[in-house]
């Protein structure tokens, strides 16, 4: 990274050791900021995935679970990270996802970008304080610049296929058009009469087998599951109750289970919790519930006093999909068979074959339906997941469009653009700000280069296309797969509130590292030393004098 991008100031170097506290890189390199050399190894790791072109990796996880992926969202998730840096980093990166949707990705390579500038301008000899505020002025003028890069909106009544293409079609997803249309429609369907949208209406269901071509839309909602007992459909006033705990008695192997010491208290044991999971099924029948679903194991015989009770019995695998139903039926997830004082309702519930797959679907029969599901069909999990991710991908732009319909050119246009600007009035500018504009205008640079790496072009090339380009005002020139392009043309976006919200995070973690010039691990003692004294145990045993007092301590 180093040889790539070249010092964004023209002052002399001042290379001298410095009197700050200096870290050394994976590769010897001596560094004024002690975050440079982790948030560098996190970058490293993300660069290669950054892009439509972007590359996988294979990950195996502590559980030892292997997963292929491209996305930031589940690398990040899947590594650990001791340093405090590069922790900081993801959280700060997982707050963007969590707001935005996407542009995790973004926020870790910018933020990297912007403390390797750093460190050309700390040797310069700039001080961090006027570093700090010249980066927090940059910021506030990119921000108020963005919306004069604004070149479309999505109109009320118009189709948004055509906005969210670009979000989804990433990491050369199979089929894109198809699954951005499913979106699309989902999305539009759900939407409410005054244009307002919430995320939590659409439902994503996956399901393995046939083809990503077989997937479709279901009203309702849509889990991964299975009736279990002979009650296997509720045609009407379905009350719905969540537990995240075995459907049955608790097994004799948990740790809250009494110590039983001979056949007697065993017997007397299992006939009380028999008797105890007849009167919670009896409670459940008490309260109207006639639909429960379990995120764990089905007892057999619990399960045929629910059938004898008319309960139909829904076991699922995925704990997120049952998170998610409790957020839109209103309803709590209950750790205990215990009926919850709010059931969730809904019109019916009934088994969907699909295939060979089975899902199980709540539905209301209503106009205005609370949620739709797009049911995902794949050959292969990692496929699946895939599909699954570029689809909330969609979801979360089209609701960022529905709060602002306005759209940014995609490809490193935009950061291009900004830098431009940035690096005119960098030299311009007198004082800490030229030098700090010019190097945040690299960093902002920095981006495009990597579209350029990960597509496989002539890098030095391409940015100097590119940099003629937008110096003759032709803002709309980004990287394509095969070289520039227009991203009008191309209809390459993105969204203005997500790109907004990406750079006020990566501006509050880089002003933070900035602040930080030492990294201090408390380390735990080890407690499992033997005290070979025989006679320090009776002086713990007798307080001193002093500490009776303090503590209070009477005789």
């Amino acid at each position: 990274m180093d040889n790539r991008v070249p010092s964004a100031l023209d002052l002399p170097q001042l290379l001298a050791q410095s009197t700050e506290q200096s870290t050394r890189g994976p590769r010897g390199e001596m560094y004024l900021l002690s975050s440079t050399a982790a948030v560098q190894a996190l970058a490293s790791v993300i660069r290669s995935c950054f892009g439509p072109c972007g590359r996988q990796k294979l990950l195996v996880t502590a559980k030892g679970e292997t997963i292929c992926t491209g996305y930031t969202t589940a690398i990040l998730q899947a590594l650990e990270l001791e340093h405090p840096a590069a922790w900081l980093l993801r959280e700060a990166a997982q707050t963007q996802a969590e707001n935005s949707g996407d542009g995790m990705a973004f926020v870790v390579l910018l933020t990297q970008g912007l403390l390797e500038q750093a460190e050309h301008v700390l040797r310069a000899g700039l001080p961090r304080s006027q570093l700090r505020e010249a980066y927090a002025t940059a910021t506030t003028e990119i921000l108020a610049l963005l919306p004069s890069l604004v070149i479309r909106s999505l109109g009320p009544l118009e189709n948004p296929f055509w906005a969210l293409h670009s979000v989804m079609n990433t990491h050369t997803l199979p089929q894109a058009d198809f699954l951005t249309n499913l979106v699309a429609q989902a999305c539009w369907a759900a939407r409410e009469l005054d244009g307002n949208f919430k995320p939590q209406c659409v439902g994503v269901c996956t399901l393995r087998g046939a083809t990503l071509e077989n997937s479709c839309l279901l009203p309702g909602l849509a889990v991964s599951g299975k009736p279990c007992g002979q009650v296997t459909m509720v045609v009407g006033g379905a009350r719905v109750a969540l537990f995240a705990c075995p459907f049955g008695p608790a097994s004799l192997n948990a740790p809250a289970s009494a110590r039983l010491s001979n056949s007697e208290e065993l017997s007397k044991f299992r006939k009380g919790s028999e008797q105890l999971i007849e009167k919670q099924v009896a409670q459940l029948a008490a309260m109207a519930i006639n639909v429960v679903v379990v995120w764990g194991e089905i007892d057999e015989k619990t399960l045929i006093r629910a059938d004898n009770c008319g309960i139909m019995v829904i076991q699922t695998k995925s704990r997120r999909e049952i998170a998610y139903l409790s957020e839109v039926l209103h309803t709590p997830l209950m750790p205990r068979l215990l009926p919850p004082l709010v059931p969730g309702k809904c019109q019916r519930v009934y088994g969907q074959e699909l295939g060979e797959a089975l899902a199980v679907v709540f539905e209301w029969v209503c106009p205005d339906t609370p949620a739709l599901t797009l049911v995902l069909r794949g050959p292969t999990t990692e496929g699946l997941r895939a599909a699954e991710q570029a689809a909330y991908h969609g979801i979360d732009a089209y609701f960022q469009l529905c709060q602002d319909p306005r759209l940014l050119p995609g490809a490193g246009a935009t950061e291009m653009a900004l830098a431009k600007i940035l690096s005119e009035k960098g030299r311009k500018s007198e004082g800490p700000n030229g030098p700090a504009f010019l190097a945040f205008a690299r960093a902002l640079k920095s981006l495009p280069e990597t579209l350029a790496e990960n597509a496989g072009l002539a890098v030095s090339e391409v940015m100097a296309e590119m940099h003629g380009a937008h110096q003759t005002g032709n803002s709309l020139i980004g990287v394509g797969e095969e070289g520039l392009i227009n991203v009008a043309q191309e209809e390459v976006w993105d969204t203005l509130i997500a790109k907004a919200q990406g750079l006020r995070v990566v501006a509050d973690v880089v002003l933070q590292l900035l602040t930080v010039n030492e990294i201090i691990v408390a380390r735990k003692i080890p407690t499992q030393k033997r005290d070979l004294d025989p006679d320090s145990k009776k002086t713990k045993k007798c307080p001193s004098p002093s500490k009776e007092k303090l503590f209070g301590m009477t005789k």
